[in-house]
């Protein structure tokens, strides 16, 4: 198996970044932390990050028949991208849509996500286990739906 794991925008701030809400992790110590997770599921992983919108949406749209899945977590697009959304439902690749925080507890405005009801499950709120989670999550998905 091959995913895909997307980041949208400011995620490259990790670390730094309003740590009491998104950890003290960095996008980099996630990644690696995703690595050996993904070694262990003899899956292999590739990592994208971007805050233009556009280059997300790209990278979905070549991800049809290169990744069996993606693991998205579209950050501040969660909530107004119609892009991304659009995208993911035209490559017919599953995805998962993971967050750090859980954006259910946060601003209103967080509670709504466009891409949630085109992937087949959202994790949030679990720092960067939600990462973890959404890998194995795509990959329980994958495994069922081959069988």
């Amino acid at each position: 198996m091959k995913i895909l794991f997307l980041n949208g925008p400011n995620l490259n701030l990790l670390g730094t970044r309003e740590p009491d809400k998104y950890g003290h992790e960095s996008l980099s110590d996630i990644e690696n932390f995703i690595k050996d997770e993904a070694k262990k599921l003899n899956t292999e992983v590739d990592f994208y990050q971007s805050n233009i919108e556009g280059e997300l949406v790209n990278k979905i749209q070549e991800s049809k028949g290169k990744f069996d899945g993606i693991v998205i977590n579209p950050a501040a697009y969660t909530h107004t991208s119609v892009a991304i959304r659009d995208a993911i439902l035209a490559v017919e690749v599953p995805a998962v849509e993971i967050h750090l925080s859980n954006i259910h507890k946060r601003e209103e405005f967080r509670k709504n996500s466009l891409i949630a009801p085109v992937c087949i499950g959202q994790i949030t709120g679990f720092g960067a286990n939600s990462y973890k989670l959404g890998l194995i999550a795509i990959l329980d998905y994958l495994k069922n739906t081959k069988e």
